[in-house]
């Protein structure tokens, strides 16, 4: 978890991150999102949004334990991500698959 955290940090400050719950379901909604991060601390109501966007337009999404999401990638309170490199999110979701926690 702390490999694929720290390279969330790196991508960023390359410009591969956007934050925010708004921006996340708009990026998912014009296919811009190639992966999107829940911080396990968001209300069950921004996690449904979230994820309501995300299996209908078929992005993948993975929950993170709560309150690292935002200080990983140095804006505290951020409760969703949307990582927007297509190769990025691949190797990010590769280093999650065992340590993400499932979304009810």
């Amino acid at each position: 978890m702390n490999r694929a955290l720290g390279s969330l940090g790196l991508a960023m400050r390359a410009g591969f991150v956007q934050s925010g719950e708004a921006t996340c379901e708009r990026l998912v909604k014009a296919g811009a999102a190639s992966l999107i991060l829940i911080d396990a601390g968001a209300s069950a109501a921004s996690k449904k949004a979230v994820t309501d966007a995300c299996a209908y337009y078929g992005v993948p999404h993975r929950l993170v334990p709560a309150g690292e999401l935002g200080q990983a990638i140095g804006k505290p309170g951020r409760m969703a991500v949307a990582i927007t490199d297509k190769a990025f999110a691949a190797r990010l979701s590769a280093l999650l698959e065992d340590t993400a926690i499932t979304i009810d």
